[in-house]
């Protein structure tokens, strides 16, 4: 069973446009998430999925000097982009991850990834209930589902979130949500607006790096209370 995470990037964000490259604590967005997906032990190999825009030529640049794994795919179909990068991966599952994660956690994406096995499931996520910092967002499916999806799924904004056929119909898909003991659904750890970015700063100053777990984030938040302030205001663009 192969196991890939696909990062889904692109530069044409609209409220923080080339949020993936900025610098964070020394390294690019991206270069941080990848990084913290790659220790999830239950990932076998981590790929990018970007858009054939134009504008995104930088990125697929940036991953080759990386050398990062990089396929190109449609803008708005979201689905079919990782369908075809499932595919040519020869995923048997697949894990979801957007790039605007920087606090994303391997051992979550762990979690997520054993409930699908242990659990026997099609689709496994921490999403559909939240309980975890929104951030935290981790996806699994097996490439069957999301084939199925892919062929069955006529509706573009559903296409566009890539799993929406599949949390709109969960009577017909064996699905595990992961949950947390703790509600910590109401912090804000992606980064979509210049308040975001300037929360994900602050915590990648703190730690110099990105070897750090979620928990330490709740600790140092704890501590720091105001610092989970900074994007505190910031609603979350619909689905």
């Amino acid at each position: 069973m192969k196991t890939v995470a696909i990062i889904q990037a692109r530069l044409g964000s609209t409220r923080l446009p080339g949020k993936v490259l900025l610098d964070l604590a020394g390294a690019p967005m991206l270069t941080r998430v990848v990084n913290r997906v790659r220790r999830a032990k239950n990932v076998d190999e981590v790929v990018i999925a970007t858009t054939t825009e134009t504008r995104d030529d930088a990125l697929v640049q940036f991953c080759a000097e990386m050398p990062w794994p990089c396929y190109r795919g449609s803008e708005n179909d979201v689905l079919d982009r990782y369908y075809q990068t499932a595919r040519a991966c020869q995923a048997d599952v697949v894990v979801r991850i957007t790039s605007d994660c920087p606090l994303i956690d391997p051992a979550v994406i762990d979690s997520v990834i054993n409930g699908l096995e242990l659990q026997q499931s099609e689709y496994s996520s921490n999403t559909i209930r939240r309980t975890y910092p929104r951030g935290l967002d981790t996806e699994a499916f097996t490439f069957s589902l999301l084939e199925s999806v892919w062929r069955e799924d006529r509706n573009p904004a559903w296409r566009e979130h890539v799993t929406q056929f599949i949390v709109n119909h969960p009577e017909r898909f064996g699905i595990t949500q992961l949950s947390h003991d703790d509600d910590n659904s109401h912090l804000r750890w992606t980064v979509d607006t210049p308040e975001d970015y300037a929360f994900a700063q602050t915590i990648y100053r703190h730690f110099g790096g990105d070897e750090f777990s979620w928990y330490d984030v709740l600790e140092v938040l704890a501590h720091n209370p105001e610092w989970a302030k900074i994007n505190q205001g910031i609603e979350q663009k619909a689905v």
